[in-house]
């Protein structure tokens, strides 16, 4: 029997969001394999809602750090640092696992400092991207080649990530794999239109449905989606857009839905546990996923679950899932006139719509299965534990 780990994931914060739900399902899978898991975050407050407000998976140890935060700040960062290296040198984890940028940046060095006998990130999203500033990104990429210099391996939930990353010269090939983001599918897939939720909505009985999964937040696409929705309802009066999420740029879609008036094909369901989305994602024909950052996008993956097909932008690892005439559309980024062809090409045709989704569903249920995802992370963690200890690893390591 291999020995038991004490095993640590640092995330900044704990937000309902793909990266978190992740590291839960990761968490879930090692406590139930017999591992000891520690997860350190910072505080999850903000109108993204935090997971950790039910109860933490049992078995679970929680540390905050108040210090550690997503925005950059020269002084909260060092002492989250600080931190990170006073709690790893204490606790002696056998592996520390990091996620996202921040936490990735400081809880990989603070590891490494520490000595840690394996260290690991998984990339869900890139730092750095087409729609921040040059001075930034070049920051980000400096920082993440630091990072990946004090790590034993990189994982990536899509291979969209790594060829970025190879790119950028972060870290060179050998170093990343990718590990496809686990989720509870089977909810997903045994989930049936609820006409009680349904009528709760205010979403009539006949109206076609065009749904997204997402904070409403920059880069999300919410401007484009409501920019094109009046010549999508011209052509389908029925329409109802189920808008499952919240965010900062609530009040300004809104303010841009009346200006509009369309205020009664719009539906703000709001914050949603992540065990309920699949009830939401039953009720809807088609989703439109027009984020302009993404890893992989879970709600695409979630809605093909559902057997919905998608329609989305060919960024990052969004075209790993959605496969043109396969699983959904693609279409050129903020093109709206195509954004409007391909969404109408779907709801006016049922039999198409019922053909991508079905292919969807096919190809989602072999690769995302969240204990599939903690099974291959607990073999990488043998695996790197086998080949390198305390006494022969020195950071950085030689490229």
């Amino acid at each position: 029997m291999p020995r038991k780990l004490s095993i640590c994931h640092v995330i900044t914060r704990m937000i309902i969001g793909g990266a978190q739900e992740n590291t839960l399902y990761t968490i879930q899978g090692h406590l139930e394999k017999g591992h000891e898991v520690t997860l350190i975050t910072g505080k999850s407050e903000g109108p993204e809602g935090s997971l950790l407000q039910k109860d933490c998976p049992e078995g679970m140890r929680l540390i905050e750090v108040p210090e550690l935060l997503r925005a950059i700040n020269p002084l909260k960062d060092y002492l989250a640092y600080k931190s990170l290296l006073r709690i790893f040198r204490q606790e002696r984890f056998d592996v520390v696992h990091t996620h996202a940028s921040k936490a990735g940046i400081l809880g990989r060095l603070a590891a490494a400092k520490a000595k840690v006998p394996f260290i690991v990130h998984t990339v869900h999203g890139q730092a750095f991207h087409p729609y921040q500033s040059a001075w930034k990104n070049w920051l980000y990429i400096a920082l993440e080649r630091m990072a990946a210099k004090r790590c034993h391996k990189i994982f990536a939930v899509a291979q969209a990530m790594i060829e970025q990353c190879v790119q950028a010269k972060v870290a060179p090939r050998r170093k990343y794999m990718v590990v496809y983001s686990g989720m509870d599918l089977q909810a997903f897939m045994n989930a049936k239109p609820e006409p009680a939720l349904r009528q709760k909505l205010g979403l009539p009985k006949k109206a076609l449905v065009i749904g997204t999964v997402a904070r409403i937040f920059e880069l999300k696409g919410y401007e484009t989606l409501v920019e094109a929705a009046p010549a999508i309802i011209a052509k389908v009066p029925d329409l109802r857009f189920l808008l499952v999420g919240d965010g900062i740029l609530k009040e300004k879609i809104q303010r841009r839905i009346a200006e509009l008036g369309l205020q009664e094909h719009f539906v703000f369901a709001g914050l949603v546990p992540p065990e309920q989305v699949c009830r939401y994602t039953a009720l809807m024909d088609v989703l439109l996923h027009l984020s302009l950052r993404e890893g992989l996008p879970r709600s695409a993956v979630q809605a093909l679950a559902s057997a919905v097909p998608v329609l989305a932008y060919p960024l990052d690892g969004t075209p790993e899932v959605v496969l043109p005439d396969i699983t959904g559309f693609l279409c050129e980024v903020e093109n709206i006139d195509e954004i409007v062809q391909k969404t109408l090409l779907l709801l006016q045709n049922q039999e198409l719509r019922q053909k991508l989704g079905s292919n969807g569903r096919r190809l989602v249920r072999q690769l995302f299965d969240w204990r599939l995802m903690a099974d291959i992370l607990e073999k990488e963690y043998y695996k790197g534990l086998d080949s390198t200890d305390e006494e022969t690893t020195s950071f950085p390591v030689k490229e």
